[in-house]
Formats: C-alpha cells, structure tokens, sequence
C-alpha cells in the first residue's frame, strides 16, 4: 500500500484531518466509556483506552495510508519534511488539519457520549517525569517509523507503530501522548484522558525534541544512501506505507 502522489494536497490534508479526529475520538471516546465502566479502578480505564488507541491507530494508518500516508502527527510530518521526504511547502497544511481534526475528533467524542462540546481539563500532567516520558515516548515513535522505511509491507508498520503506542502507553509515566495534535486535542476534554491546558506547551516541546532527536539519530545511522532510498520507494510518501 503506497501513498499516491495523484492526489492534491487539499485531499490529503482533509485525510489527515479526518484520520486525526478518528483517532483522536478513539482516544476520548474510550477514556470516558472505560472511565464510566471501571467503577474506579484506573488500571481498567487505562487498560481499555490502551486497546482502543492501538487498534483504531493501526487501522487509521492502513485505511488513509495510501491517501495521504496517514502521518496523524505533526512531529511526523515535520520529521520527514526534516529527512526531504516531505516538501516544507506542504507541512503547514498537514498540520493544520491535525490539529483541527484532533479539536474535531473530541467534540465528536463528547457528543457521543452526551456531554458538552467541551470541557477544559484540570487533569495535571507537569514535572520532570512527565516531560521526559513524552520525550522518551516520542523518541521511539520516530524510531519506530524509520526504522519501517526498510520494511517491505503494507501490514508490517501500522502494526509496528500501533504495538509501540500500546507499550508505551504503560511503560512512560506520561501514557504516551506522543503528539502534539492529540495533546491539544486533549486538553478540552476533562476525563481521564485528558491535560489541563497549562501543561500542554511542556508536553509539545518534549514531543519535538524526541522526534528530532531520533531524526538525527536514523540519519547517522541510514546515511545519505538510505535517506535517497526512501524517498525513491515512497514518492515524497510517508515511510509507515511506502517502505511498506
């Protein structure tokens, strides 16, 4: 599954949003239903919000993949545009629609649950910890998806990149938020998924540095070589289809 370059930019921005508010909604939708149904117990409520995430995530990427290559976070898009997988000229529009379609993607999720539109969250995610989790969270994200640029499959690195969301969902004090769409997206529901608003920019500067970080980190490692590569097999794509 391939992301095709026949496709204008306003459709694949408007898949990105639309891919972003789904997945954001799986990530709202599910906090609040296994808030609701885990009579208090936290690890439940995670546990469901885990599953929710990793799956809609997986299928996200499979099903918008060949549109728009279904990057759903704008320390994705900005990483590859960093590698010359993706011209600068398009970043802002991918992000746009992020960041609109997160906003969307939990007001849908409030609406299906009968609340209202929103509900700014006074859930408190500050501290070292927290920083350094998304930090490290991000990190393996960006690994994860260069790591994949080699993987000759269409399955392989929505799997990959689904599984790596569910681990670090529990090994990360943060929950793994890993991107900056998604936190804002976040920070206007007040459940157990969500951030009080003040925390966001912290979460947001952690999220880009682990993502330039590993960027940095994979063009050491690839070299000139691997980087030309990859942009051949995936057309100015994104690595979780094309290498696949």
């Amino acid at each position: 599954m391939t992301q095709s370059s026949s496709f204008s930019l306003f459709k694949r921005s408007a898949c990105e949003g639309l891919a972003t508010a789904m997945l954001v909604a799986a990530v709202v939708g599910s906090g609040i239903l296994g808030e609701r149904l885990s009579g208090g117990n936290t690890a439940i409520a995670l546990l469901a919000n885990t599953i929710a995430t990793g799956a809609a995530l997986a299928a996200l990427i499979l099903a918008f993949g060949q549109f728009s290559g279904a990057h759903l976070n704008p320390a994705v898009s900005v990483a590859l545009a960093l590698r010359g997988l993706m011209p600068w000229g398009e970043v802002p529009f991918y992000v746009a629609a992020q960041f609109a379609g997160g906003l969307v993607g939990t007001i849908a999720a409030h609406l299906m649950f009968g609340r209202g539109w929103y509900s700014i969250s006074v859930r408190q995610r500050s501290g070292l910890p927290q920083s350094l989790s998304e930090f490290v969270a991000t990190f393996g994200l960006l690994c994860v998806v260069w790591g994949c640029v080699r993987v000759r499959s269409a399955v392989a690195p929505a799997v990959a990149v689904a599984s790596y969301i569910v681990a670090a969902y529990w090994f990360t004090a943060s929950t793994s938020f890993a991107n900056p769409a998604v936190t804002l997206a976040r920070s206007i529901t007040d459940n157990f998924s969500g951030i009080r608003p003040e925390d966001v920019p912290g979460f947001i500067v952690a999220q880009l540095a682990g993502a330039l970080s590993a960027t940095w980190l994979f063009r050491w490692l690839d070299g000139a070589e691997a980087a030309g590569s990859a942009s051949e097999g995936e057309a100015g794509g994104y690595p979780y289809i094309d290498s696949a």
